[in-house]
């Protein structure tokens, strides 16, 4: 314990540890929680939930939300669709627009190709670049996208009509792209093109969204190997905005059904281990409408933020999980003393310092987050960012 207990001091000093003094410290976590760890603020982001098309060509062995087109759930949402939907989320006091769509269906789909050849689209992410614009032309809702694996110029694409990205890295064990693992039969999974693109995303200064998924089939050397490497391109691009701790859910009808969930120790042992290994660098978020501990354990590890909520939508990634009431959230944050606001706004208004945001959003952005009540202990940092903004 006390051998451990070092290793804890050394890794909060910002020392560097290796692999096996991280998985030490892992075991440390399972029964101890450190109190350096609570957060000051909670956050959560109001946003509505827009499942562009749910057509993908890849095979997750755990995924329920991909659909093949003969499937009567299949469905590509229209522009006025997505515009009806979006205007009742303004009313709701929705800041966000989250698009997840599957990857790259054209390629695989013919029936699908023809679809968006006949509107006039190549691909689906020209598609969405529509799709946002529209968004943006006819709300002050900021679009945030999670669109799959893309290459760099779809992304300096995207970058002009969207507020920030996101995908998730999963894990950086190629083992998982194996017969009978996870991610067999995805090749937009690959862990190498994943970390390619939220290395572009640094270098083109998009702010960013990204995590691991926890019981797919990984081991802890290979959670705390996905953790540094997201350190790593952190402290290159400092772009990534948070970084999910998400643990797995089985689904029926999957290839992995029958999987165990993680143990809940061991899953708090993973944030605790991700807040270890990220530090400061970024925010951790944990989704907490798939939890199976209570809230307020989730913050004492380590979770500052919430992630998307919706008063509108599902989640469509996750029907069988309900979004928890905000009221609740609010209960788990004073239990540990902290303050909860909606803050989607002023966590990219860091980014902005780091990644450089188009005028427009800055201007949509100053308009949501000035109307947002802050705690008095909060009250430096905002008129501080106030100040900085007058200055661009």
């Amino acid at each position: 314990m006390l051998y451990a207990e070092e290793l804890l001091l050394k890794a909060k000093e910002g020392k560097s540890l290796a692999i096996d003094e991280y998985l030490e410290l892992y075991e440390l976590f399972k029964s101890y929680t450190p109190s350096c760890f609570k957060p000051s603020l909670v956050t959560y982001s109001r946003k509505v939930f827009i499942p562009l098309t749910n057509l993908c060509r890849d095979s997750c062995g755990y995924c329920t939300f991909a659909k093949k087109p003969w499937e009567s759930s299949a469905k590509t949402y229209t522009i006025s669709e997505v515009l009806e939907v979006v205007k009742k989320a303004e009313a709701l006091g929705c800041k966000e627009a989250l698009f997840s769509l599957g990857d790259k269906p054209e390629l695989v789909y013919p029936e699908y190709a023809e679809f968006l050849k006949k509107m006039g689209f190549k691909s689906t992410i020209e598609y969405l670049i529509h799709a946002c614009d529209q968004v943006n032309k006819s709300s002050a809702l900021l679009p945030h996208v999670n669109p799959g694996t893309l290459s760099w110029s779809q992304m300096k694409e995207l970058r002009r009509v969207c507020a920030s990205m996101g995908v998730m890295l999963e894990n950086v064990s190629e083992r998982l792209m194996e017969k009978g693992m996870a991610h067999e039969n995805c090749p937009d999974k690959h862990p190498r093109a994943r970390l390619a693109m939220i290395k572009a995303a640094g270098n083109l200064r998009i702010p960013f969204t990204t995590g691991i998924l926890v019981g797919i089939g990984e081991n802890v050397r290979e959670r705390v190997e996905s953790l540094l490497a997201l350190r790593a391109i952190q402290e290159q691009f400092g772009h990534i905005q948070e970084v999910i701790i998400q643990n797995f859910r089985p689904k029926k009808g999957t290839r992995m059904e029958r999987f165990n969930e993680p143990d809940t120790r061991d899953f708090l042992a993973t944030i605790s281990l991700a807040k270890l290994v990220l530090g400061d660098l970024t925010t951790i978020q944990a989704p907490p409408n798939l939890a199976r501990a209570p809230l307020y354990e989730y913050l004492e590890r380590g979770v500052s933020d919430f992630g998307g909520i919706s008063p509108l939508t599902m989640d469509y990634i996750n029907p069988e999980a309900p979004w928890p009431h905000l009221g609740w959230l609010k209960k788990s944050s004073r239990l540990m003393g902290s303050n909860s606001a909606k803050d989607f706004a002023s966590t990219l208004v860091t980014s902005k310092k780091r990644a450089g945001w188009t005028m427009c959003f800055w201007e949509r952005l100053k308009s949501t987050w000035e109307k947002m009540v802050w705690s008095n202990q909060n009250g430096k940092r905002f008129r501080r960012y106030r100040k900085n903004a007058k200055k661009r």
